[in-house]
């Protein structure tokens, strides 16, 4: 065939094609059939040879009965007295697809009932035994031919299917291992991470705090000590927040909460601690978010804020709005800063990851990112967040109600 294209023939054309033959071969050994002592052709012989078709259209779905049905009719056209002939030539395809379906004794027990019962006919009406036995051993012999073709097409099967299960063993091993390799590469990033950023924000932490105690003497709004403090804090956060990832990384179960927009009051402290003015408003009734979502909002706000201390610069007012008037929440974040020549202000594809991240947190949840420079000078971020479905088990009460 052209294309390498198979010619598939259904099965109830193969089956119409055996039932044909297999009445074309009866009617036929009905004819010509010379069987000592038996009764001539006669229309009812015809009519009962025809009968014996009727099995084989069972074959493919019902072996056994098919089988025992074939024997059935052998048996009432055998006692009419009608002409005799092989039962091969009846019981070759009901027992080809018996043996096939695993019914090899009960197979093997009827085609020796009928050979037996033949033999012993012939030699009833006259042959002798060696010369029923000439007669029969032919026919015996594409019986073994049958059963053993069938017992082989039954083998090849069950080791086709046997070598199926072994790849899917194989592959599900593969994918086990690949699943294994794959943990124990987590398992070295995370350690790398420990040993070099991790250690890093603990001594930023440690010398934030040796700083603090230096300056214990200024005034509680002195610029520089709630700078060092911010410093701190925002250290301190962080690496609470890098040990939580490496333990999700490390397969941990348990581990500190994801940040939320609860904690946006402190994420402004901190920002404004730095020097940044930060407005923050929020509009419409709070709804509980589930936890992705929520987190999703305040990375959002972390990476923008973030983009805002690098690229604005220190006269620029970053606003933060936060809307809850949809079905989820709306949160902007924008600035007046000019932007340098490498900042987000200067680049609205995002040439870094940062707003790549943002967009991808977004729609990973369904929602959208825009971010874009202002025509008048600045950049905003507009994220649109779905919120929890109703009843959620996942929801969180971590939202911001005002400042």
């Amino acid at each position: 065939m052209s294309g390498g294209r198979k010619l598939r023939v259904s099965p109830i054309v193969v089956d119409a094609v055996l039932t044909l033959l297999v009445l074309g071969t009866v009617e036929l050994m009905v004819y010509v059939a010379d069987d000592p002592g038996g009764r001539p052709a006669t229309p009812l012989a015809y009519a009962l040879g025809a009968l014996l078709a009727l099995p084989v259209p069972l074959h493919r779905s019902r072996p056994m009965t098919s089988l025992l049905l074939a024997s059935l009719l052998m048996t009432v056209y055998y006692a009419s007295g009608a002409p005799g002939f092989s039962p091969i030539w009846v019981l070759g395809v009901p027992l080809f697809s018996a043996v096939l379906a695993g019914y090899m004794r009960w197979s093997l027990g009827i085609t020796c009932f009928f050979f037996g019962y033949g033999y012993f006919a012939v030699i009833n009406r006259g042959s002798t035994p060696v010369a029923a036995l000439a007669i029969f051993i032919q026919q015996w012999v594409l019986v073994a031919v049958v059963i053993l073709l069938a017992e082989v097409v039954r083998s090849r099967r069950a080791l086709a299917a046997e070598t199926r299960e072994r790849l899917r063993m194989a592959a599900e091993e593969k994918e086990r291992e690949a699943a294994r390799r794959a943990a124990e590469e987590r398992v070295r990033i995370a350690r790398d991470l420990h040993d070099t950023v991790a250690h890093g924000m603990a001594t930023i932490t440690v010398q934030s705090g040796a700083a603090l105690r230096k300056l214990a003497d200024r005034p509680a709004d002195d610029p520089v000590r709630a700078a060092v403090a911010a410093i701190r804090a925002s250290s301190k956060e962080s690496l609470a927040q890098l040990r939580a990832a490496l333990g999700l990384l490390r397969g941990d179960e348990a581990g500190p909460a994801a940040p939320g927009l609860g904690r946006l009051p402190s994420l402004v402290d901190a920002v404004r601690s730095a020097g940044q003015p930060v407005e923050v408003e929020v509009s419409g009734t709070a709804v509980p978010l589930d936890a992705a979502t929520d987190e999703a909002a305040f990375r959002i706000l972390q990476e923008s804020l973030t983009n805002v201390l690098r690229h604005a610069g220190d006269a620029a007012t970053a606003r933060i709005t936060i809307d809850y008037s949809g079905s989820g929440v709306r949160v902007e974040i924008a600035d007046d800063g000019p932007g340098d020549a490498q900042g987000h202000s200067a680049d609205p594809s995002g040439g870094g990851h940062g707003l790549v991240g943002m967009r991808e947190r977004a729609e990973s949840l369904g929602g959208t990112l825009t971010a874009a420079p202002e025509p008048g000078g600045g950049f905003r971020v507009v994220a649109v967040l779905p919120a929890a479905p109703a009843g959620s088990a996942e929801s969180t009460g971590g939202v911001l109600q005002g400042e």
